[in-house]
């Protein structure tokens, strides 16, 4: 039996040591062991381009043309965005575009409707 803390984003009991850091196999929280949680209490706010802030959830509208990388296809202007996941990274938005199907969107290109 391991003495080892419960994952503090899931709860999950299937942590383990990895150097200075305990890591959670289920949700890949890290977090140190010294006992400093303030990092895992971090909430990351991403905002529309006219500065509403948006949630999981949200639809969205495209407010520029898009080029679709190793595509020739664009996302034209207007286009509607149901049902966005919010994602860390610089493409930050993770959606389905009806006919093009799984894409990352900047936040800075979209509005929320």
């Amino acid at each position: 039996m391991s003495n080892l803390p419960l994952c503090p984003a899931c709860g999950s009991e299937f942590t383990y040591e990895d150097g200075g850091m305990y890591v959670c196999p289920e949700c890949a929280h890290e977090w140190s062991k010294d006992g400093t949680a303030e990092d895992s209490t971090e909430v990351r706010i991403i905002k529309d381009a006219n500065g509403n802030v948006l949630q999981d959830g949200d639809s969205v509208t495209v407010i520029k043309d898009l080029k679709v990388k190793g595509s020739s296809s664009v996302v034209k202007v207007g286009t509607k965005v149901k049902i966005i996941r919010l994602v860390d990274g610089d493409h930050n938005i993770d959606c389905k575009i009806d006919g093009i199907g799984a894409m990352k969107l900047k936040s800075e290109f979209v509005k929320k409707i």
